[in-house]
């Protein structure tokens, strides 16, 4: 179940739209800026964990 709530779709133009006041919007944008940083943020983690095992030579 968990994994199909992370593959729905989510209309931040219609959030938006519908929104009481502009703090609600800014936490929509921010919210829905959140797993793309966190998936930039892994795979910077990864890539610099392999970058210096191969200058280490393992």
């Amino acid at each position: 179940m968990n994994i199909i709530s992370l593959f729905q779709h989510v209309d931040v133009a219609e959030k938006i739209k519908n929104a009481p006041d502009g703090n609600y919007q800014i936490g929509v944008v921010i919210g829905s800026f959140i797993p793309f940083v966190v998936l930039i943020g892994i795979a910077y983690w990864m890539y610099n964990r392999t970058k210096k095992r191969d200058e280490n030579g393992y």
